[in-house]
């Protein structure tokens, strides 16, 4: 997927009618934010549903956990992650860890 890793956060995110491309620009400046000021983030994909133009889901490559678990509690998380889920219905997020690789 994104470079050599084994950690991943992601988000599902279903956007309010009418808001997707305000929540693309959010979304983009959170990740860009998380790239200049998080070490061990390898990089980030936001895909959009073919048949639900406003349900998108986010994926963020890390390092490793310690370093994604110190994103979600740096300075400045909370404000650029909200800004982006102020244009929600409802998201759903998770971190993930690599089990098998084919």
């Amino acid at each position: 997927m994104l470079q050599e890793n084994k950690h991943w956060s992601s988000g599902k995110w279903q956007v309010t009618a009418g808001r997707a491309d305000e929540f693309i620009e959010r979304w983009r400046d959170f990740l860009a934010w998380t790239g200049k000021e998080n070490q061990g983030f390898l990089g980030a994909r936001l895909i959009r549903d073919l048949k639900d133009p406003n349900s998108f889901v986010s994926f963020a490559a890390w390092q490793d956990l310690d370093s994604m678990r110190a994103w979600q509690g740096s300075p400045g998380f909370k404000e650029r992650f909200d800004a982006a889920y102020a244009l929600c219905e409802d998201m759903q997020s998770s971190g993930y860890e690599l089990v098998v690789e084919i």
